[in-house]
């Protein structure tokens, strides 16, 4: 095994490889990052067509070792990129996808020629596809997408900065710089030491990174709003409060702990850190963390913001909750579904049954020592069964 740095979508990542996986692998397996496809794994179709230091590469026969310092953009990294938000419009008003397997490394393909070739005619963009093999379109589509955004280019509606090889050789020789929004590997792993040591200050939170996971959750607890004020000041008794959870360390406004998921065969179980921030004047915090799962490759890095305010004459207070989170890796899987929004409505009710009982002076209702999110997914499958035969019966009464 050989340990490996580089840059991933804006986010610095140290992976531990074989010398022989592929950074495709690397990217599906270990990242989750599945938009980069695999067919002919050799180098032959462009399907898993992504950017190395800027540049169009295959990374079905590139090395993971091979890019130690480099900028690796994946499809899902240019999301926001304005080049490539028009070629998705020009993609579906062109019908230009039909399977939808070759697009991604299509894309990013169609974004080189837009980039690097703003003058070029249907025979150029033709020759310069001919790396990216489509099964279904004929190409047609595909052409008449490119060229619609090499009009908006050439009009002025679209700006396209130019490509700039900086010189010769293989893509991904060179390094590449500071990763975007000042992110960095951690003093212990620049210093070639434990690559799971402390998490750096600047990697705490999202900084500046796009979530995969956007949850808002309301909760309601039968307590003043200065009781659950002051108890939510005090760490050391609200994380007991939520399943799976534990602390370890508590420096100042630093915390140190880790959560347990527990999904079937699934186990996940993170180490991470966290900061505190909290508001008195307006009763609002916020808590930016970061943590890796020392069981597997996933890792998370979120911010999670809450806010008080006093419900039924005050008896009892309404506690919001708003959390964005970034997760790598496997478990980045399940958070590209619906349904987490309803797995964590789940967590949250538990996370207040406690609370109100600590509150109360009475135990916990539940001591797992990880989220049993097995059994909350199945009460979430079951009631969206219940509700969608409730609403087949009322089509039927009608």
């Amino acid at each position: 095994m050989r340990s490996v740095e580089l840059t991933v979508n804006g986010v610095a990542v140290v992976e531990a490889v074989e010398p022989r996986l592929h950074l495709a692998d690397l990217l599906r397996e270990r990242l989750g990052l599945t938009g980069t496809h695999l067919r002919c794994e050799q180098g032959a179709c462009g399907a898993c067509t992504l950017l190395i230091d800027g540049e169009p590469a295959r990374a079905c026969i590139t090395y993971a070792v091979l890019c130690e310092g480099a900028q690796i953009t994946t499809i899902e990294g240019l999301e926001d990129d304005p080049i490539m938000v028009a070629l998705r419009r020009a993609f579906t008003a062109e019908h230009g996808l039909q399977c939808g397997f070759c697009t991604p490394g299509m894309l990013i393909t169609a974004r080189d020629i837009v980039r690097r070739l703003p003058g070029a005619d249907e025979r150029r963009i033709r020759l310069e596809l001919s790396g990216n093999l489509c099964r279904c379109t004929g190409y047609v589509g595909i052409v008449r997408a490119i060229r619609r955004v090499l009009q908006e280019v050439r009009s002025g509606a679209l700006a396209a900065a130019a490509s700039e090889r900086r010189k010769l050789g293989p893509v991904g020789s060179g390094r590449a710089g500071p990763a975007p929004g000042g992110l960095s590997v951690s003093p212990a792993a620049a210093a070639g030491g434990d690559k799971r040591g402390a998490i750096a200050d600047a990697d705490l939170g999202l900084a500046g990174r796009k979530p995969n996971i956007e949850i808002h959750q309301s909760l309601v607890i039968a307590r003043p709003q200065a009781e659950v004020w002051t108890f939510l000041g005090d760490v050391e008794r609200v994380v007991p409060c939520m399943p799976g959870a534990t602390l370890s360390a508590v420096r100042g406004d630093r915390l140190q702990g880790g959560l347990a998921i527990k999904l079937g065969p699934i186990v996940a179980a993170f180490d991470g850190e966290a900061r505190v921030v909290r508001d008195d004047a307006m009763q609002r915090g916020m808590i930016l963390g970061a943590g890796r799962d020392r069981l597997g490759a996933s890792r998370a890095s979120g911010e999670l913001e809450y806010r008080l305010s006093a419900v039924q004459g005050g008896a009892a207070t309404r506690l919001d909750i708003t959390v964005r989170a970034l997760l790598l890796g496997p478990l980045a899987q399940f958070g590209r579904s619906a349904i987490v929004t309803d797995l964590a409505a789940r967590i949250s009710e538990v996370f207040a049954r406690n609370l109100e009982r600590r509150l109360a002076g009475l135990p916990d209702a539940t001591q797992q020592k990880a989220i049993p999110a097995a059994s909350l997914l199945g009460a979430v499958i079951a009631e969206r069964i219940k509700n969608a035969l409730a609403r087949l019966l009322e089509k039927f009464r009608r």
